[in-house]
């Protein structure tokens, strides 16, 4: 690991590259590398169901360049604005159909929909230019969010602090530099940061994979632990504030975020710890006066169930290369694996590459797996944002955050 922090080594999500959406596929960090090439619309919709994309505020992104590679591939027969505005209704609303929770999703499709309305005087050629150029400057204007926030919430941060945060919300989970980590990131280039606890973030493991490879790249130091640590090193006295991302936050203050962070918001509170939320004005949806009326996404039960693996190889030795070559000639090769469990193999260059699912609970268990939780706000110190530092009563504080920030209410509004 470098001696101090090189935030520069943080890696970009997703961005638009000669007409095409390209994006890290997530499910296989931080062992495998791959970047995923996205040429239809249908291929963003796959990637955010499947994982390969999360976060919210890249979600929101996905979303919009999701939009902006259905206008470059796929509207050339289209004759009339009046279809254009017809179809892109359709697009936008497959896209948000991917998740439920996520505001910043429904928020970027709404931008997308809303720009089109808005300029439905323009000629046919021109409209599509500009809901393509609309989605590059969210692309662009989601960096600058995070940053901000990342100096908003770095100055509340003490020195020598130990930061304990759960889930992913760095670079990985925006287009880049992250909002929960973003915040680490800033306080630790100033020299404030001791130590950032890692909850590992069950079932997925987006802590285990994903954060603590960024902070690993970023050269911030930081310790893994798992979800069913975190009461006790609050409790021995090692941890200064919790930082966590969000994926949804109601007009009160509610917040919705990966699940286990109502858990640790309650142990904040027992130990006098303070319980930072970091997000872009985007995730503020003052449509919903509280998290009761948050849309909870529950997933795969195979999450929860058993574990997935993925990694490349070389063959140590010639008998071995002419075997798995015999094995993939046709291309992907399904092993016959007993008990449920999955693995597959295909050829990548000159290696190799598996993706497994092993189970660990019995066959036929019944599980529960929803992905989020929903935080009260009286356990909530403080909402940071690109726009400042929101405090209770958040009913009043949000609003005013919010105002003319573009959040979801101002585009459905308009």
């Amino acid at each position: 690991m470098p001696d101090g922090p090189a935030i520069d080594n943080i890696p970009r999500t997703i961005w638009w590259e000669d007409g095409k959406v390209l994006l890290v596929d997530q499910t296989r960090l931080p062992l495998v590398g791959d970047v995923l090439v996205c040429n239809t619309y249908e291929g963003v919709c796959t990637a955010i169901s499947t994982l390969a994309v999360r976060g919210a505020p890249a979600l929101g992104v996905a979303a919009a360049l999701g939009v902006a590679l259905w206008v470059v591939t796929e509207t050339d027969d289209i004759a009339t604005v009046d279809e254009f505005l017809a179809e892109i209704e359709r697009v936008a609303d497959e896209i948000t159909a991917t998740r439920p929770t996520a505001v910043n999703l429904f928020w970027g499709a709404e931008r997308m929909k809303a720009v089109a309305r808005d300029n439905a005087d323009l000629p046919l050629g021109e409209l599509r230019e500009l809901v393509v150029t609309e989605a590059l400057a969210m692309q662009a204007e989601d960096e600058e969010r995070n940053r901000a926030i990342g100096e908003h919430g770095a100055a509340l941060i003490e020195p020598d602090s130990r930061i304990l945060t759960h889930c992913n919300a760095g670079s990985l989970a925006t287009a880049y530099f992250g909002t929960a980590l973003g915040v680490i990131f800033t306080a630790a280039e100033q020299g404030k940061v001791t130590r950032v606890w890692v909850d590992e973030t069950r079932p997925v493991l987006q802590g285990a994979r994903l954060t603590a490879w960024e902070l690993r790249m970023a050269g911030v130091p930081h310790t893994l632990i798992t979800d069913n640590m975190a009461a006790s090193i609050m409790r021995a006295g090692l941890v200064d504030a919790v930082v966590v991302g969000a994926d949804r936050i109601a007009a009160n203050g509610d917040v919705a975020n990966k699940i286990g962070t109502y858990g640790l918001a309650v142990l904040a509170k027992e130990h006098g710890i303070p319980f930072y939320v970091a997000a872009p004005t985007s995730t503020v949806d003052l449509t919903l006066p509280s998290g009761d009326d948050i849309v909870i996404e529950e997933r795969d039960p195979r999450e929860v169930t058993g574990f997935t693996v993925a990694g490349t190889f070389e063959p140590d030795s010639p008998v071995a290369s002419r075997a798995f070559d015999a094995l993939t000639e046709a291309g992907a090769y399904e092993v016959p694996v007993a008990k449920g469990h999955q693995l597959r193999l295909s050829r990548k260059g000159g290696a190799y590459h598996f993706d497994g699912w092993f189970r660990m609970a019995p066959p036929d268990v019944p599980v529960y797996n929803p992905a989020f939780d929903v935080t009260p706000a009286a356990y909530v110190t403080a909402i940071i944002t690109e726009c400042g530092v929101a405090r209770a009563d958040y009913a009043a504080s949000l609003a005013a955050t919010c105002s003319g920030a573009g959040g979801l209410d101002e585009i459905r509004r308009g």
